[in-house]
């Protein structure tokens, strides 16, 4: 029967649709990993930078393992390799290829965060740092960031001319519209007395007009006492 066929092919699209969702829901609560929101930074040689790393997990973790990568375009190489027990234990290091590097992270507080400290920098140090996680609870899903390290002699000074004639622009017109809006309070506000006071005027003069012309309410009114 053609309806029996249709109503088959809606279960089964209905059921296919179902099947996705279940899918795509632990994928879209699964543990996230971030460098911040700069995809390259800049330091100078000889100095320390620190590489920023953390990470997010609705589902929990344990025997969370962590580790940072460098690479470059004649090198690859694992710089630090570690691991986190639980939620209530701070990181603990395994591997550490250079002393130069240390590990800066804490869980506690649910800060999550990996994050590790170069020292003594070289222009050689330049290139692509990630920052890689495993967790067993999401059947040791690998998760990752990367962030690129450039390395330089000095660090260029921004000019900001043209970002501070911007904002006395902006602050100029924002301040003239401020003194338009007073200005026109004010000068509305004078032509409300001024409308006031004629009010006022008028009904006075009124009242003079009325004496004079012997109208009710007048002076004029009053008659002359009777002759005994």
């Amino acid at each position: 029967m053609p309806g029996a066929g249709h109503r088959g092919a809606a279960r089964a699209r209905w059921l296919g649709t179902g099947l996705l969702g279940l899918f795509l829901v632990p994928v879209s609560l699964s543990l996230e990993v971030s460098v911040g929101k700069a995809t390259t930074i800049y330091a100078v040689n000889g100095t320390e930078i620190l590489l920023p790393c953390t990470f997010t997990s609705c589902f929990g973790f344990q025997n969370l393992r962590f580790w940072w990568s460098y690479n470059s375009s004649d090198t690859f190489k694992i710089l630090i390799d570690g691991i986190v027990k639980n939620e209530k234990s701070d990181p603990k290091v395994k591997l550490k290829d250079d002393d130069r590097i240390t590990l800066e992270g804490s869980v506690k507080e649910k800060m999550n965060n990996i994050s590790i400290l170069l020292r003594n920098l070289e222009f050689s140090d330049t290139g692509k740092y990630t920052c890689h996680v495993k967790n067993p609870k999401e059947n040791y899903l690998q998760h990752q960031a990367t962030i690129f390290l450039q390395v330089v002699d000095k660090l260029e000074e921004v000019d900001n001319t043209v970002t501070l004639i911007i904002l006395a622009v902006v602050g100029g017109v924002i301040g003239l519209l401020i003194f338009i809006l007073l200005v026109k309070k004010f000068i509305a506000f004078i032509i409300k007395k001024t409308q006031e006071k004629k009010k006022e005027c008028l009904v006075s003069s009124s009242g003079n007009d009325n004496t004079e012309n012997g109208l009710p309410g007048s002076k004029a009114e009053e008659k002359a006492p009777k002759k005994v």
